[in-house]
């Protein structure tokens, strides 16, 4: 192996103060083989091979996504921009696999206005009011290709699913959801 020059690249890394921005000049040293004129280039653990953004970095902004806050917000502090926040999230988003052998027993289903101003489809836990899950659409083909990833044991454990007087979620739970009744919510009624 023969010494081939430097890469310098600028890593951008972990700051206290977005005002004051941390750059890292490191200069990757480059090899080449006497044999086969192929080129190598060192590593270091400091960043991932061709990328420019610390691996603390990364951390500390995937720290930041746990928390409830837009990404706008967390490209602010970290002093960089929403594709790079988007990547770390992508990232690491095949560790959150969804399980379809579980739905709890009282469900709730709504709307509401989200991403352009669309109308996306949520699903909640109907005595903790937590989200089993947000879908970018509301469309029924969708909500029932959704439900009928669930095994037909999960499906059978919902007992009721509370909902607005949308037409269509009728027929969602009248066919994902056998055992299920419908509860129509107070509000609407009134």
């Amino acid at each position: 192996m023969i010494h081939n020059g430097h890469l310098k690249t600028n890593i951008h890394y972990i700051i206290a103060n977005a005002s004051q921005p941390i750059v890292i000049r490191l200069l990757k040293q480059r090899v080449k083989c006497r044999d086969c004129s192929k080129g190598s280039m060192a590593q270091s653990s400091l960043v991932n091979k061709y990328c420019c953004i610390s691996n603390k970095s990364k951390l500390k902004i995937l720290s930041a996504l746990t928390e409830d806050r837009s990404m706008t917000s967390i490209t602010r502090e970290h002093n960089t921009s929403v594709n790079t926040v988007q990547r770390v999230l992508a990232s690491c988003s095949h560790r959150f696999i969804d399980s379809y052998d579980y739905l709890p027993e009282h469900l709730a289903f709504d709307e509401f206005k989200g991403v352009d101003r669309k109308l996306h489809f949520i699903c909640l836990n109907g005595e903790t009011h937590e989200v089993v899950q947000i879908l970018r659409n509301r469309f029924k083909k969708d909500l029932l290709k959704y439900f009928g990833k669930f095994t037909s044991k999960a499906r059978a454990n919902v007992k009721t699913v509370t909902m607005d007087l949308n037409f269509y979620y009728q027929d969602i739970v009248r066919e994902c959801f056998p055992n299920a009744k419908i509860v129509i919510d107070r509000f609407h009624m009134v």
